[in-house]
Parts: structure tokens; C-alpha cells; sequence
């Protein structure tokens, strides 16, 4: 009888992995805004940490974000004329006290609302 043999690390991750998707570590900018009306206004510009299919996650200094809180999100942001940026409905599910001073965001994308496109209004150089 073969006896299987399990890499501690590896099983102690699997318990408290609560993703269903991977996640991929690179920097994308992002501008993030409050959905709901009644809160305190902010416009964050910032780029990920981590990015899976169905969240971010990305540092701030802002101090406005709660866990349950609702936002716009456009990821990838551009201000590139002719840009395409998209922009979901999303909400926070997470909040970390950083080291740095910082505080980590965790957000579950909800819903993809449309393709945003930056336009230039400047008519072609001749």
C-alpha cells in the first residue's frame, strides 16, 4: 500500500485558500470611485497588487474604504485618447492595517458595466 505523502506548507494553504480563481501579481492602474452617492466622495487612482477573475487587490492611503462598501472601479485606466477602459461595480471584502502605513484592499468584482473610451475632442492635426 503506497502511502502518500503531503508537503505541510502546501495543505496548511489549501484550508485557509479561500479564492476561486489564481491570482496574478503585476501593477495595472486603476481609478476607484464610491457607487453610493451618500458617502464622502474620493477618486483614487492606484495600482494592484494582486488580480484574479473575480477581484483586486491593491494598497491606498485613502481612508474612506469599508468592507461592504460598494465602488466603480476602471481597470485598466487610461487617459490615452482612444483608450478602452473597463469599469465594474465592485465591493469591498477586505481591509488590511499595512506596516507601511498603508491600508490593503481587498475587492470582489460584481459586475462589468461597459467599456469606457477616452476621447479627444481635438480635431486631427493636418
Amino acid at each position: 500500500m503506497d502511502k502518500l505523502i503531503q508537503n505541510p506548507v502546501s495543505a496548511s494553504r489549501g484550508k485557509s485558500e479561500r479564492r476561486g480563481s489564481r491570482r496574478c501579481k503585476f501593477t495595472q492602474l486603476m481609478r476607484i470611485r464610491p457607487s453610493d452617492p451618500q458617502r464622502q466622495h474620493f477618486d483614487d487612482m492606484r495600482g494592484t497588487i494582486s488580480v484574479s477573475r473575480t477581484g483586486v487587490y491593491f494598497q491606498t492611503s485613502e481612508a474612506g474604504y469599508e468592507v461592504g462598501m460598494r465602488l466603480f472601479l476602471i481597470m485598466p485606466y487610461s487617459q490615452n485618447p482612444g483608450s478602452s477602459n473597463r469599469e465594474y461595480l465592485a465591493e469591498v471584502v477586505r481591509t488590511d492595517s499595512l506596516p507601511n502605513g498603508l491600508t490593503g484592499i481587498g475587492v470582489k468584482l460584481l459586475l462589468e458595466t461597459g467599456t469606457q473610451h477616452s476621447y479627444s475632442f481635438e480635431p486631427p492635426s493636418a
